[in-house]
């Protein structure tokens, strides 16, 4: 398993559980916003941490956590992933997955087994402007459609969330997005925050004012829309 980020204690990445996060590298998209630019371009500069190293911390501070998140990059990616979550599930610990739902069947697979408890999925935009959104001329967003089919399902816990970037989102796109998602129990608006990080800096944000405009808008199909990330 490619562990390029460990932080052990986070009361912010998986809501109301004290947790620990686990970053992993490489991405199959390239969103000009993302704020993990090295995990997403340059996974091989990035030193690594041991997997048995974290198991054990794991391991010895669990009756101090609830979960795991493991976020990236994208997850999915890692082709030992199911087996390293089910070591986590193994000591008892909760798992949170955040991922851009571009590998439905992995997703299902450790929804189907029960390896996680809580699903983040990323909607970056409308379907009419999602690959130029993730930077993927030739996405295919019935792939995109299948994971947000699998968490609608309602199998297990989940949000959808999207970081809002004045330059790439509208009023219109959030229309069509609580079209999309609607039936979902939450959705999260995340205020864009330039940094060196970004793959592409130089976006800006909406205020608070606007995005709340969104939110009312999108109170028409989900009934819990929140805002993350404002000061």
């Amino acid at each position: 398993m490619q562990i390029l980020g460990f932080n052990k204690t986070t009361l912010l990445d998986y809501p109301e559980h004290v947790a620990s996060t686990i970053f992993t590298g490489g991405c199959n998209f390239r969103c000009p916003f993302c704020q993990n630019g090295d995990l997403v371009l340059n996974p091989g500069s990035i030193e690594g941490e041991d997997e048995n190293k974290v198991l054990a911390y794991l391991k010895k501070h669990k009756n101090m956590l609830d979960g795991v998140c493991i976020t990236g990059g994208e997850p999915t990616l890692q082709h030992d992933l199911y087996d390293f979550i089910t070591r986590i599930k193994a000591l008892g610990l909760m798992v949170k997955l955040d991922t851009n739902g571009y590998n439905p069947a992995a997703l299902k697979k450790l929804i189907d087994d029960k390896l996680v408890d809580y699903v983040a999925m990323d909607i970056k935009n409308s379907k009419e402007k999602y690959a130029m959104t993730t930077g993927v001329a030739d996405l295919d967003i019935n792939i995109i459609d299948k994971s947000v089919e699998i968490l609608l399902s309602g199998s297990t816990h989940y949000e959808f969330r999207t970081t809002v970037v004045k330059e790439l989102h509208t009023m219109d796109d959030f229309k069509k997005i609580g079209e999309w998602i609607k039936g979902a129990p939450s959705y999260f608006l995340q205020c864009y925050r330039d940094s060196d990080r970004v793959i592409s800096p130089g976006f800006t944000a909406y205020g608070k004012g606007e995005l709340e405009s969104f939110r009312e808008l999108l109170l028409k199909y989900i009934p819990c829309v929140e805002l993350r990330g404002l000061d």
